[in-house]
């Protein structure tokens, strides 16, 4: 699938196409489960919050006066939701980590030439989950930071604008000021380190490292070629993103051919016809959404484990051992090389 030695972009990218082409359905099939996974989890949480505060909620929708609520009723309702959204991030994050720890696990195939499957990429995913999850967490927690610092800076600024609107007064555009500061700070560093532990996953899964060693690893070898990296994964993200842009559009342009005729009745848009609207909005929709989160982190992460091997062939000479490999019996490569 690719030529042992050194890797150009073309190769880089041409790989990553070609194992997509030989693999869809085992990468494909996998990354829908796993995000159906967290939808389904996501889903069960959020109905069982709504049971849980389902007349307190109704309550504060059916309050007869126009009255502000108080916090007693208020708070149990955010906290409630609130746990909701933290458990669905948990839940997507844990998703991401697998569908990361999935594509090396596919690109070892495809490199080595040997048939893959979704049984055998989840065996080889599952012991390596939680280290890969613990590398995702910590880079997560990375590009937090900036992010944060800009959110502040923008209510920061919002405010400042609301109170000078008022009663011309900016005492809030500090914290704007600040944020901006701090993103500006923030930002660079926060991007020199994803890079540089923009391995962490593979490592984890071809050579069995734990989540600090395979971070380390990643930092050794990244160094030398930090701007090669930096360039040729942000290139992926960039047609990721692209792609997955179009093909929701497309999904939803699809999503509104129900609604038009429908729409165009008023004896149409009661009863069957209206849930059939809202349920057809709502599958597309949710296709949409799996559909461009597929793509956002599959490809890329295909490119990134080829740069991984790229890496590994220019300093330490792996393209023997690729060679070797590929013409053992396939349960003793992954033991002799770790690829």
């Amino acid at each position: 699938m690719i030529p042992l030695g050194p890797l150009g972009l073309g190769e880089i990218l041409g790989g990553a196409f070609a194992t997509i082409g030989r693999h869809w359905k085992q990468l494909l099939g996998f990354a829908f489960a796993v995000y159906g996974m967290a939808v389904v989890l996501f889903g069960a949480a959020l109905a069982l919050a709504y049971v849980a505060v389902k007349t307190e909620l109704h309550r504060l929708l059916e309050r007869p006066d126009e009255s502000a609520p108080g916090s007693d009723e208020v708070m149990p309702l955010v906290l409630t939701f609130g746990a909701v959204y933290l458990f669905g991030l948990f839940a997507l994050l844990v998703a991401n980590a697998a569908v990361y720890a999935g594509c090396p696990a596919v690109l070892q195939d495809a490199v080595l030439g040997r048939p893959s499957s979704f049984g055998a990429i989840w065996r080889r995913v599952w012991p390596r989950l939680w280290a890969v999850l613990g590398t995702v967490l910590i880079t997560a927690l990375i590009a937090a930071v900036p992010l944060v610092l800009m959110t502040l800076a923008f209510v920061g600024m919002v405010v400042a604008l609301i109170a000078l609107a008022a009663d011309g007064s900016g005492g809030w555009g500090w914290l704007g000021l600040i944020g901006i500061l701090g993103a500006l700070a923030t930002g660079p560093v926060a991007v020199w380190l994803w890079v540089r532990f923009i391995f962490a996953p593979a490592v984890a899964v071809l050579e069995g490292q734990g989540t600090i060693s395979a971070m380390a690893r990643s930092a050794q070898l990244v160094r030398g070629a930090w701007w090669r990296v930096f360039g040729i994964s942000l290139l992926a993200a960039v047609m990721a993103a692209a792609v997955s842009y179009l093909i929701q559009l497309v999904f939803q342009l699809l999503s509104l051919v129900p609604t038009g005729p429908a729409s165009l009745s008023d004896e149409a848009a009661d009863g069957g016809a209206a849930v059939t609207i809202v349920v057809t909005t709502m599958a597309f929709g949710l296709l949409t959404i799996l559909v461009g989160q597929i793509l956002t982190s599959a490809f890329p992460q295909l490119v990134i484990s080829l740069l991984y091997v790229d890496q590994r062939i220019r300093k330490e000479n792996l393209a023997p051992a690729l060679a070797e490999a590929a013409g053992l019996p396939p349960q003793r490569a992954p033991d002799a090389y770790g690829l």
